[in-house]
């Protein structure tokens, strides 16, 4: 027998003609949250005391403070941009129908009614694409501050799990990005009231059981993502190799993202049966082996 999808509101809070949704608050707990550990694992000295640091962490926390304001810049606009492109463009130019119908005339409709690039209400926000607006973020933050753009990145994929977490967690809640059909136990069916009111009466997963492949991603992207980087940098000392801890993260994030899409329901077959998220975490996880590669061979350079 299949569990039923609880008739959750994406909507926490209405005030008038707006509304405050889960999915903007995990946005902003993880960007929150994600400095507070920061902050806390600058204060920690033992991280900090072998070569290269020699006892001076990377930054200061008001370098730690802007980069929240950059971080949070590129998340935005790099996870829009990069769904827009991405999918908007390359995949809905592909295959029309991709997506469960979020297509909708795209890509088309970009150039007709302008007004969908920026219309992030719909959805549509792409991890990838938040990942490398984050990347350019930290290069132009670390450059302007002249501070290491390794062991910065290494900071930020640190933390980085606690808002992919509580991100996949606001897709459950949305009732969105919703698995493959199965007959497993705690197979759920996606259809609720809310979830009618947001697509024209109708439940796009229909009424079949699926899996709850949201809250697989929570576990293997946000739960494990996040174990493996603190273990890695509290016991095996990965930032003594500025490069290294951002490395693990591309090829874990690339493994765990090709595991969780054989549950996710695939937007469609992007290269023969290989989905558009299979695609891009191959490239993760090429650009995670060049970066430890990068990690590994470049100069030692001992603050002043």
């Amino acid at each position: 027998m299949a569990l039923q999808f609880p008739d959750m509101d994406p909507v926490l809070v209405h005030l008038g003609p707006f509304a405050i949704r889960w999915y903007a608050l995990a946005y902003i707990s993880g960007l929150l949250l994600g400095w507070w550990l920061v902050l806390r694992m600058l204060h920690q000295k033992s991280l900090w005391k072998n070569p290269p640091f020699n006892g001076k962490p990377p930054m200061t926390d008001d370098d730690a403070g802007d980069l929240v304001v950059w971080a949070t810049l590129g998340v935005i606009l790099g996870g829009r941009i990069g769904w827009v492109i991405l999918y908007g463009f390359f995949l809905c130019g592909v295959t029309p129908d991709a997506g469960g119908g979020y297509c909708q005339g795209l890509p088309m409709d970009f150039f007709i009614h302008p007004i969908r690039i920026i219309a992030v209400w719909e959805g549509g926000m792409s991890f990838h694409g938040a990942a490398i607006g984050v990347v350019l973020a930290i290069w132009l933050f670390c450059r302007r501050r002249k501070l290491s753009l390794f062991s910065i990145g290494d900071l930020v994929c640190a933390v980085e799990p606690i808002g992919q977490g509580l991100g996949r967690l606001a897709n459950f809640v949305n009732g969105e990005l919703w698995g493959r059909p199965t007959t497993e136990p705690w197979g759920m069916v996606f259809c609720s009231e809310h979830i009618k009111l947001a697509n024209h009466g109708m439940c796009p997963a229909g009424t079949v059981p699926r899996h709850p492949s949201q809250l697989y991603e929570f576990l293997l992207e946000g739960v494990l993502m996040f174990i493996i980087m603190q273990i890695g940098i509290r016991k095996f000392r990965w930032q003594d190799t500025p490069g290294f801890t951002s490395g693990i993260f591309l090829i874990s994030y690339g493994v765990v993202r090709i595991i969780s899409e054989l549950f996710r329901e695939p937007d469609a077959p992007f290269i023969g049966p290989i989905t558009m998220g299979e695609t891009l975490s191959f490239v993760f996880i090429l650009g995670g082996a060049l970066v430890i590669w990068l990690a590994r061979n470049r100069p030692k350079r001992v603050p002043a």
